[in-house]
């Protein structure tokens, strides 16, 4: 296992359909503060970071005890503002964990970390989800994604893939792509300047890029069902997850 293996949770202020969303508040916490305190939980993470462009963001962090960075508020993604904060550490694997999911598995976490860690090949992972409701796979909202028979990816697509002629035949076949990544750590610095190619144009799917110029990303299946908040009425129903069932992770 890698000396060193370090969790980003990029948070901005920003967001066209829910502004601060990173700061609303889920069972006497922002959201954030449960994102952290879930990444800490995952066992092959040796540090966390939140990288942020707010310096409410930033009080919000410190007021909880968070390790926290700002910025440069200029960036594109939020990968643009892990490999900020990559460059200033000396972390052999990142990995960028959304902040505006905050039930976050810290075993789905540690899933993805493992394949960088036992073979010095792959340079990026993530995660997929078999889909369950027969809605989604034609939603696109749900990114799926197609792996080849080592587990690395082949596409990922906001189109229904595969295509089943047969649809009987076809059941249980699709997977949503869980918006988790791990990269290796010079990769990941390097990220931005690949060329953009006609696929990530075309669909606005960034990891598409990696693809694109020709970098293998293996893909973990994981019964993780991720839960990110984009708007108020995420927000509602995270909530009451929260109240009815989850049990709160504290930090360590």
């Amino acid at each position: 296992m890698p000396r060193k293996i370090l969790g980003v949770i990029p948070a901005r202020f920003a967001s066209s359909r829910f502004p601060g969303k990173v700061l609303a508040q889920i069972s006497s916490k922002p959201m954030i503060q449960h994102v952290y305190e879930r990444a800490q939980q995952a066992r092959y993470l040796t540090s966390v970071i939140i990288a942020t462009d707010d310096t409410r963001i930033v009080a919000a962090a410190c007021h909880f005890g968070a390790i926290v960075r700002l910025t440069r508020a200029d960036h594109l993604s939020g990968t643009d503002r892990v490999a900020e904060i990559a460059s200033a550490e000396n972390a052999e694997i990142v990995v960028n964990i959304q902040g505006d999911e905050p039930l976050i598995d810290p075993a789905a976490i540690d899933a993805a970390v493992l394949p960088l860690a036992h073979d010095a090949e792959i340079v990026m992972a993530t995660l997929k989800k078999r889909i369950e409701d027969p809605r989604d796979i034609t939603n696109p909202n749900v990114v799926k994604v197609v792996t080849d028979t080592a587990g690395d990816a082949i596409y990922f697509s906001r189109c229904p893939i595969p295509y089943s002629r047969d649809a009987a035949s076809g059941a249980g076949e699709h997977f949503k792509h869980i918006g988790l990544y791990v990269y290796r750590r010079d990769f990941l610095l390097g990220y931005s300047d690949l060329p953009v190619g006609p696929l990530e144009r075309a669909e606005k799917l960034e990891q598409l890029r990696a693809l694109e110029n020709g970098y293998r990303i293996r893909v973990v299946e994981t019964e993780y069902e991720s839960l990110g908040v984009d708007t108020p009425e995420d927000l509602e129903r995270v909530s009451q997850l929260f109240q009815l069932s989850m049990p709160e992770v504290h930090s360590t």
